[in-house]
């Protein structure tokens, strides 16, 4: 991998970067996926200046490696994130919920590389004119907000209209699926919802157990009334969000519903009144395992499923 686009930018063994998960990536884990290779990435949105200072101090007591952290651009103290970002020597930010076009030059006269998340081929192209280094092309497979179009459609669009490396997001946990993004056109991938059931991942054990129990239409888009779908594993919760949709309930009234819910899974273990975002290949995660395990398993698997790609082309000719 050391040739790879993704690794030379951000300094990195592999071309894996963990998704920005609210309430779930905060320093340890992000530390602990920077430490054994990948680019472990601290979700900045919600937490307060003081809070996002701490949790980086907490990566870099794991690890020398870089880091990054997510900033949702549209919340408060989204300044002061940037300033704490820029004082403690970040080395790369992605970027949600907004145009970081605004913030470029500050981040980037900081030695900042900037990555965006996007969900449709105009943005990576805005994004791209704004100088970003890469974009991240997030599926609506992924946990958590979504866009309206597939990895598999989105990724090889976004490649095509961009000149600057782009890394596929959404529905991937297998090696397999490393080397379908790939083939895609991507230079690497984002992971989410794989990380959950980490040992270094600190959410409450009922929410990984969910996610270990998981099938594969075990996941439903709620908030699609209000225009900010977001894609959880069906619960009580969740069924009572769809039904008021189905009602035309006020797009007000659902969003004040789900305020805090994400908290309550994620903290308090209520998987059943709680939002348990999640990604729809949690169906496809079984096992408890550790991230050094999860990052060597996704640079095996690839390895051998080329291979294996490689010995079936040549038996077709």
């Amino acid at each position: 991998m050391q040739n790879n686009e993704i690794c030379k930018l951000l300094n990195i063994k592999y071309p894996i970067i963990q998704g920005a998960m609210a309430w779930i990536a905060n320093g340890h884990l992000a530390g602990h996926v920077s430490k054994h290779g990948g680019l472990g990435i601290i979700a900045g949105g919600g937490m307060p200046p003081e809070i996002l200072e701490q949790e980086i101090k907490k990566a870099k007591e794991i690890t020398d490696n870089p880091f990054g952290v997510n900033l949702m651009l549209l919340m408060e103290h989204v300044e002061e994130h940037i300033d704490i970002c820029i004082r403690e020597k970040i080395k790369v930010v992605t970027t949600g919920a907004g145009n970081p076009g605004t913030h470029m030059e500050k981040l980037k006269s900081a030695g900042i590389k900037v990555i965006p998340v996007v969900a449709s081929v105009a943005l990576a192209r805005r994004m791209e004119r704004a100088g970003v280094d890469a974009i991240i092309a997030e599926g609506m497979e992924s946990g958590g907000h979504i866009g309206p179009i597939t990895t598999m459609v989105l990724v090889p669009q976004v490649v095509n209209a961009v000149k600057i490396p782009v890394i596929a997001a959404g529905g991937i946990a297998t090696g397999k699926q490393f080397l379908a993004a790939l083939a895609l056109g991507a230079s690497g991938i984002q992971v989410g919802t794989k990380f959950l059931v980490a040992e270094e991942c600190h959410i409450h054990e009922n929410y990984k157990e969910v996610i270990l129990k998981a099938r594969d239409r075990s996941t439903v888009s709620t908030g699609n009334y209000t225009g900010h779908p977001v894609r959880v594993i069906e619960n009580k919760f969740a069924k009572q969000l769809l039904e008021m949709e189905k009602q035309g309930v006020p797009k007000e009234e659902i969003e004040k519903i789900g305020t805090g819910r994400l908290r309550i899974a994620v903290v308090d273990g209520d998987v059943d009144n709680g939002s348990v975002m999640s990604g729809q290949v949690a169906g496809m995660i079984n096992e408890r395992t550790t991230i050094k395990a999860i990052l060597e398993d996704f640079i095996n698997e690839l390895g051998a499923e080329r291979e294996s790609l490689f010995k079936r082309m040549d038996s077709w000719k």
